[in-house]
Formats: structure tokens, C-alpha cells, sequence
């Protein structure tokens, strides 16, 4: 999916401002710097000559700080290090830990939003790469848990 479709589904379905987003963004790396006017830049239309790519660093960013957001720092920990490629099975993985989602959620989401997925299929998207039970998470998959996961945040 888009990066910047994705960024725009969890910003409605959060009900972010544009500043919200830059400082969940600043959560995960206070050194890495967007502001305001970036943030509208990716969420404008595909064909406003003002448009700008969300790029996979400023997602990666954007997610790390929403899983800080919503279940806070181990200050034992050292920070882990920000993915240079976003794929939507890592969406999905990073949305699971932000919201705490247990299968059951995850089975939820799905099958609130009319897209019903089985126990394989869903532990086969989170599976490492190399496995060979590994399923690529599809755009329209991610798509329709976006809108479980929005029907489940904001209510029907």
C-alpha cells in the first residue's frame, strides 16, 4: 500500500492533528525532524502539484512513535533501530503492538470489515521472511484491516 494512504487511514482513524503527527513522529527518534507543513504535503491528493511522498523512513518514524505513543518506552531497553523498508505485513506488526491487538482482535478487525481471514492465514503475516509458511500481506488485506481497525478505534 501507499505510505502515504496508510498514514492517512491511522491519522483519521486517531483523529491526529497535524501536529499530533509530528510529535508521535518525534517519538521514536527526537533527532529526525518533520514539521507541520511536511505532514500536509502527504496528505494531500495524489494530484496536488504540492504533493509529497510519505517515504518509508518518515513511516517507519511515524509507527515506532505510535507503538511509544500507546505503550510508553522501556527505558532498559536500548532504542531499536528504524526499518529502512516498510512492507504491509510490517504495518501490520506495528499497529498489532501499538493497539495490544491479540489474535482474536486481529480475527476481529478482519471480519468487521467484511474481509474474514483464517488462524493460518493470519500467523502466516507475521512469520519471518524466510519461513516457509511466510504470506505477503496484500494491499487490499492491509486496506480492510485499516478499516476493522478504524471501525474498532472510533466505533460504528
Amino acid at each position: 500500500m501507499i505510505n502515504n494512504d496508510v498514514l492517512r487511514s491511522i491519522r483519521y482513524m486517531l483523529d491526529l492533528s497535524d501536529v499530533k503527527v509530528v510529535e508521535i513522529t518525534r517519538l521514536a527518534d527526537s533527532d529526525f525532524a518533520i514539521d507541520k507543513e511536511n505532514v500536509q504535503a502527504f496528505l494531500r491528493k495524489d494530484d496536488d502539484p504540492t504533493y509529497a511522498e510519505c517515504s518509508d523512513r518518515v513511516l517507519a518514524h511515524f509507527l515506532d512513535g505510535l507503538v511509544v505513543h500507546y505503550r510508553g518506552r522501556d527505558p532498559s531497553l536500548p532504542p531499536r533501530p528504524v526499518e529502512k523498508r516498510i512492507t504491509n505485513n510490517l504495518v501490520l506488526k506495528k499497529l498489532r503492538v501499538a493497539f495490544e491487538l491479540k489474535d482474536v482482535d486481529m480475527h476481529q478487525c478482519f471480519e468487521d470489515a467484511g474481509f474474514p481471514v483464517s488462524r493460518p492465514e493470519l500467523s502466516a503475516l507475521f512469520r519471518q521472511p524466510g519461513h516457509k509458511n511466510f504470506r505477503l500481506c496484500g494491499d487490499q488485506m492491509l486496506r480492510n484491516f485499516l478499516k476493522g481497525l478504524t471501525l474498532r478505534v472510533r466505533g460504528a
